[in-house]
């Protein structure tokens, strides 16, 4: 019973999810609200459930293979509070094209929320893999969920093939680690590596294969291949969902088995860090100014991001856990806000993700062009909005960490994103409408999330103590 107690959010959100699932079966072509406000309590019981309970100490259920910790209720927080938000964008869109109207969204994206929870609570290899598929299967199907659409379906497939692949090499990487150490379980791992020299190679061995995995799901430089054609293919509120609340699980992904099961290998994973992060920063800024599909540039501009947040982990100090862990949050609610506009102003006849569909919205819209340059100024880390201070802690953290080099190379590849960032800028502000462009409408509910959502950035980065003090707290368990 008391394994049951300290699980009872995943489980809460399995028994939601599948109540959800029957709603939409026998109500939900008559009555679409119904699934979406089911979804909607669904969320906030769930979130409700988490925050309720912070662990004054690391606990663990079901023989160690699940831990709740300081660290995984603020992880699972986000993540849930992400998904809620991202269900009002995927109405809104819904709403305006009936004929994309796929109810079986909404449980789909509970259960990947489900495989989100798992992964940041992992204390084993067997559950981190056990989340990590649960959130895969349920992405694939996500991105492939209009079987109509071509575009949809061959990102579905692409993301499946190499998914499947990531998964495989990841299960390899495992299989060799239990082989050597014979455990499954992270604590009992960490402490078993120092008493392995004789094994170091064979560990390092399973640990590339174990940053394939990380690699793949974060989509950095050289596992990038699936990100662009994935987010332009997919529906909108789907590329939104895989945009925003997997990152952060990714993220919790990458704190358990680098940092909870082989930081005594800390010393190989940060070489192999170092060249993911230089990579991706250089190469997804680089081809993200040869994009016109708004889309597409957000798909790079998501893998130069995550080489900024690998930096912060790089540094393998508990303030640099924290400094990611506030860029990760930070990013997910910048690019929520990002495809919340396309939503907005997509309309019945198709979605507005060409830079060219920007042009003359200030004209249109003063106040969502406003908002729109708040997220992307916040995006090219241009003070005081949040994605300043993002950069800057894990910047400050990676020359602590005595890599002042790579510091100044990001700082070089920063400057190069804020091109592409500002030329948004000048499309929305300086070019005039075309003729007969129609004025900018939205719902209520839609004006004010999103609003809400810009502003969040807006306040995080003149207060950005708020955010960071509770990623630091967090990170106090991985203080030397």
């Amino acid at each position: 019973m008391n394994d049951l107690t300290l699980i009872m959010p995943e489980a809460s959100l399995l028994v939601l999810a599948c109540a959800v699932l029957l709603v939409d079966a026998f109500v939900g072509r008559a009555r679409p609200d119904a699934t979406f406000w089911s979804a909607v309590l669904s969320c906030v019981v769930v979130l409700a459930q988490v925050a309720s309970f912070v662990p004054e100490k690391t606990l663990f259920a079901f023989s160690g293979t699940l831990r709740v910790d300081v660290l995984g209720v603020v992880l699972k927080t986000f993540v849930v509070a992400l998904v809620l938000l991202s269900f009002f964008y995927a109405r809104e869109h819904f709403s305006k094209r009936p004929g994309e109207r796929r109810g079986e969204y909404y449980p789909l994206a509970l259960f990947a929320t489900l495989g989100m929870m798992i992964l940041v609570s992992a204390s084993s290899l067997l559950t981190v893999y056990l989340g990590l598929e649960l959130l895969s299967l349920s992405l694939y199907s996500l991105v492939a969920i209009q079987r109509d659409s071509l575009p949809a379906s061959e990102a579905g497939m692409k993301y499946f093939i190499l998914g499947a692949l990531a998964s495989g090499l990841l299960l390899y990487g495992m299989s060799i680690l239990y082989g050597v150490a014979g455990t499954l379980d992270l604590p009992e791992l960490l402490v078993k590596i120092d008493n392995l020299e004789s094994s170091r190679l064979l560990l390092t061995f399973g640990l590339v294969f174990l940053v394939v995995g990380i690699g793949f799901k974060l989509g950095v430089v050289p596992f990038h291949m699936w990100v662009p054609d994935v987010y332009q293919g997919a529906s909108t509120p789907v590329t939104q969902f895989i945009g925003t609340a997997p990152k952060v699980a990714a993220f919790g992904m990458a704190m358990r088995l680098l940092v909870d099961g082989l930081e005594g290998l800390a010393e190989n994973w940060q070489q192999m860090l170092i060249i993911l992060s230089v990579l991706s920063m250089g190469l997804g800024n680089l081809l993200a100014i040869a994009q016109r599909n708004f889309k597409r540039m957000l798909a790079y501009s998501t893998i130069a991001h995550m080489g900024f947040l690998l930096l912060g982990l790089i540094s393998a100090s508990s303030n640099g856990y924290a400094a990611s862990m506030f860029y990760v949050t930070l990013y997910a609610l910048m690019s929520m806000g990002a495809f919340g506009s396309i939503i907005l102003l997509s309309s019945s006849q198709g979605d507005a993700d060409q830079l060219s569909d920007l042009t003359g919205l200030a004209r249109r819209s003063p106040w969502f062009a406003f908002i729109l340059l708040i997220l992307v100024f916040s995006m090219a880390g241009v003070p005081p909005f949040g994605g300043f201070w993002a950069k800057w802690s894990v910047l400050k953290e990676v020359v602590a960490a005595d890599y002042v080099w790579l510091a100044g190379l990001a700082v070089v590849f920063s400057l190069i994103g804020a091109f592409y960032y500002l030329r948004v800028v000048k499309i929305m502000y300086f070019d005039a409408p075309e003729p007969g462009a129609a004025q900018v409408r939205s719902s209520a509910d839609m004006g004010l999330i999103l609003s809400a959502n810009g502003l969040a950035v807006l306040v995080l980065g003149l207060v950005p103590n708020i955010l960071m003090q509770v990623c630091l707290a967090a990170a106090i368990p991985y203080a030397p």
